[in-house]
């Protein structure tokens, strides 16, 4: 192969300088791009780049007795792997093993224990579920007056949408602002009682509180067991955690731990009361309430209904006018047509008498007389123009008066509007959203 053929197969560089820029070369010659070349540049008398043989054998030997060696090296760290490998995973296997047996003994005690303290709980909580009965009962009431409380406040800001006149401080408003401060103060003498019921409880479940979080951690921790037992090889969950192989400083040892549980279960043990006195209490609290909301209820209902009577006597009569208004429009609007028709046909009888005059002043000379139909034409064009003058001032007293009734008009309208925007406040908005208001079952903490 020529050195013009090994020329020819290299790819191009790019250059960023055109091509037709570049100075023209007489000959191509092939450089030396070997080590320590002289980048073609030697000279008679200095050696060139090229190496000698000898130089050149001296380089293979040397090469194929590094790659012997390190063949070697590498046999010898490949069978030295092996051996700790397989020794390693054997040791890894029993560990692993070792530590699984350990967590399903731990189980067990935990599961021991855990029974204990459930059996213990369930004791404590036989003896207050009666007080715990009357402090959902409260916890209904109180919810129920909270329901009641959205709609009393819920019919005074729908109530504040009246309009005009209509936006009238009632006896409807006056009963809803004492039902606002009936509920008020239902709401603190059940909050009260319920602070009485929880303090009360509270003495008395102390040592079920302890038990509840023990049994906690221990429910916890037996969930941490069981993950961690479960864990294997294949396991997709798995993953480094560093610092976790160290024992932490707020642990406790076997024996602390086994006492801690026995002694809170020895203090369970020694808690019980009674509360028959507080759970009669909330009876009479519950009954006194739910009756005076039921009896403010009903004042409320009977003082909308009165005031629905009341608006609906309005409308009536403010729509009977309404009527009355509309028939004298349409008979004003009749009048009004009957005028413009009269003011219309005196522009004929105008239009001839003004020509006549019009045409009479063309007369020659002496003939431009006044005459007696002179006299008489001048009189009629005053008599029609002064008809027109009264048939129009008539007309602006019409369209005066139509505008008037106009006015009534959507004044009626409007009253009848409000008036129809009040019933419906009242009557939808208001009374339909009382039909939900909480029965007496309901503000007695019944479901």
């Amino acid at each position: 192969m020529s050195a013009t053929e090994v020329l020819i197969t290299h790819p191009q560089v790019s250059r960023c300088i055109p091509e037709e820029e570049l100075p023209c070369k007489p000959y191509c010659m092939i450089r030396n791009e070997g080590l320590h070349s002289s980048a073609g540049l030697a000279t008679a008398g200095f050696r060139t780049a090229k190496y000698l043989t000898e130089e050149w054998l001296q380089n293979n030997y040397a090469k194929y007795y590094q790659a012997f060696a390190d063949r070697d090296t590498a046999e010898n760290v490949h069978n030295m792997s092996k051996t700790l490998i397989a020794e390693r995973e054997r040791l890894t296997q029993e560990t692993q093993a070792t530590s699984t047996k350990k967590l399903g003994e731990r189980l067990q005690d935990i599961f021991f224990w855990k029974s204990e303290l459930k059996r213990e709980i369930e004791d404590l909580l036989a003896e207050t579920e009666l007080l715990l009965q009357q402090k959902r009962r409260l916890e209904i009431a109180l919810d129920a007056t909270e329901i009641a409380m959205f709609i009393s406040k819920d019919n005074l800001q729908n109530r504040e949408r009246r309009q005009g006149p209509d936006l009238v401080k009632d006896r409807v408003e006056d009963e809803l602002l004492k039902e606002v401060d009936l509920i008020q103060n239902v709401q603190g003498v059940l909050k009260r009682t319920l602070d009485e019921v929880n303090k009360q409880i509270r003495k008395n479940r102390d040592a079920k509180e302890v038990l509840e979080l023990d049994w906690s951690d221990k429910y916890e921790a037996y969930k941490i067991d069981v993950k961690a037992g479960g864990l294997n090889n294949q396991s997709t969950n798995i993953q480094f955690h560093p610092n976790s192989a160290k024992f932490e400083d707020n642990s406790s040892t076997p024996q602390t731990w086994a006492e801690f549980t026995h002694c809170n279960i020895y203090k369970a043990e020694q808690e019980r009361m009674a509360s028959i006195n507080l759970r009669a209490l909330v009876d009479n609290v519950l009954l006194e309430t739910s009756q005076d909301l039921r009896c403010q209820y009903d004042r409320v209902n009977a003082a909308f209904h009165q005031r629905l009577e009341e608006l609906n006597d309005a409308k009536a009569k403010l729509e009977y006018h309404l009527r009355r208004t509309l028939e004298q429009i349409a008979d004003q609007e009749k009048n009004i047509a009957h005028l413009k028709q009269a003011i219309k046909d005196k522009e004929a009888p105008l239009k001839v008498v003004q020509t006549r005059l019009y045409e009479r002043t063309y007369r020659p000379n002496v003939e431009l007389t006044r005459d007696p139909a002179q006299f008489n034409l001048i009189c009629e064009a005053g008599e029609i123009e002064e008809s027109i003058a009264l048939l129009q001032e008539k007309l602006r007293e019409a369209q005066a008066s139509l505008e008037n009734l106009e006015n009534t008009r959507m004044t009626l309208e409007k009253e009848i509007a409000i008036k129809v925007n009040s019933i419906f406040i009242d009557s939808e908005k208001c009374l339909k959203h009382r039909e939900r208001y909480p029965t007496v079952i309901r503000l007695s903490g019944y479901q």
